[in-house]
């Protein structure tokens, strides 16, 4: 019979109460967070419909501004498609992206195609270097944000002059394109452009900020005015919500996950990974020595050899027993035969004074002390043996 079938089992493994115990809080909190989340897309889920969207009442809707036009007989009407999008380009349209960059490449050229030389206006909506050079050639975006919303005109476009200060500032523009007018430059740089097609009446205006659309900022400076007359010269606006369900994106399925997610995703990202290291390192950091405390519970040396026996024998770890076993029968043999604990673990200075003192050849002992590990758990317990009748015989002599 082993060590292990005589020593009493005890189980360390928690029970269900002591796991939910310790879960509950997350739970409580999961559940609260679920429940709260449900009750708002409840609430919300009513009269909004989103971001710029012209039925939106919300602070980020734009239902005031398609109010306003219906009043001065300009008629709105929301598409979702690249077809319905294209087919409306005439010259009595205005035809007002509102999030250019969700566009793919082959949408941009098709859409470009349809309004380049329809006669009517596009206007552009905050568009990014993903969609602006496609959409607008001759004008490419900034990779630096204007600092100021509120910006003047400083230029000879008449509805800019008309309307003076205006919310634009958002993404600004490097502009090549021939008799391009730039207004509401910041630090040089233009956030508002109007192109004028190469041929016919048509143009594109390009707008660094959504803000002059939006419910919450309509009244301020004079938003309304600039957005009535940019949306307001043709009879009617086709406002065009680009849609990742529109099938009209062959090669939107070519898109990897990272490259369909905003880049807003990204820098978020970034954000927690870099307070994740900063916390991780405010946790770690050690403000002085270390300070021995009590444990709250008295383990005895028993229990504690017991449970690094039972370890030893799960891994088959005999070699690592046997090292131990060894090593500490040569810490307590030294003092007694006259060598210092420093070179207890060196044959040529353990094993002579070992002889001398027990008045034998040596060999038994190099193999019991230093010898190879124990082939199997029989010859493990016989090392064990033969090392406790050592540590004996050397004490009695």
């Amino acid at each position: 019979m082993t060590t292990e079938t005589t020593l009493p089992s005890t189980s360390v493994s928690p029970t269900a109460r002591q796991v939910w115990t310790r879960a509950r809080g997350v739970v409580l909190a999961a559940v609260i967070l679920l429940a709260a989340a449900v009750v708002i897309a409840v609430i919300r889920s009513g009269a909004e419909h989103g971001r710029l969207d012209p039925r939106a009442a919300d602070t980020d809707g734009s239902r005031a501004v398609a109010e306003l036009l219906e009043d001065r007989g300009v008629s709105t009407r929301l598409v979702t498609t690249l077809d319905e999008a294209s087919a409306a380009a005439d010259p009595d349209t205005t035809l007002l992206i509102a999030v250019p960059d969700l566009l793919t490449d082959s949408q941009q050229s098709r859409l470009h195609e349809a309004t380049e030389a329809s006669g009517g206006r596009t206007v552009l909506v905050a568009p990014g270097p993903p969609s602006v050079s496609a959409l607008a050639p001759g004008v490419t975006a900034d990779a630096a944000l204007s600092l100021d919303s509120t910006l003047t005109p400083r230029c000879e476009l008449p509805a800019a002059r008309r309307a003076g200060s205006a919310d634009t500032g958002g993404l600004r523009y490097h502009v090549t394109a021939r008799a391009a007018d730039t207004c509401y430059p910041e630090d040089g740089l233009p956030t508002l452009v109007r192109v004028p097609a190469a041929t016919g009446d048509g143009d594109t205006v390009v707008l660094g900020a959504p803000d002059i659309l939006l419910n919450s900022s309509l009244d301020e400076q004079g938003n309304a005015s600039l957005a009535l007359q940019l949306l307001g010269s043709r009879p009617h606006v086709v406002w065009y919500l680009p849609s990742l369900a529109d099938d009209s994106a062959p090669d939107s399925g070519n898109r990897s996950f990272f490259e369909l997610l905003p880049s807003g995703w990204f820098w978020g990202t970034l954000q927690l990974f870099v307070a994740g290291a900063l916390a991780a390192l405010w946790r770690a950091r050690r403000l002085g020595p270390l300070v021995p405390e009590k444990l709250p519970v008295a383990i005895r040396a028993s229990e504690t050899i017991e449970g690094r026996a039972r370890l030893y024998r799960k891994a088959n770890a005999r070699d690592r027993a046997a090292a131990a076993l060894r090593s500490t029968t040569r810490t307590r043999l030294a003092p007694l035969v006259g060598v210092p604990v420093s070179r207890a673990h060196t044959p040529e200075a353990l094993l002579p004074a070992l002889s001398a003192h027990l008045h034998g050849d040596g060999q038994p002992l190099h193999a019991l002390l230093f010898g190879p590990p124990p082939s199997d758990d029989k010859a493990l317990i016989a090392l064990t043996d033969q090392l406790d009748a050592l540590e004996r015989e050397v004490r009695r002599s």
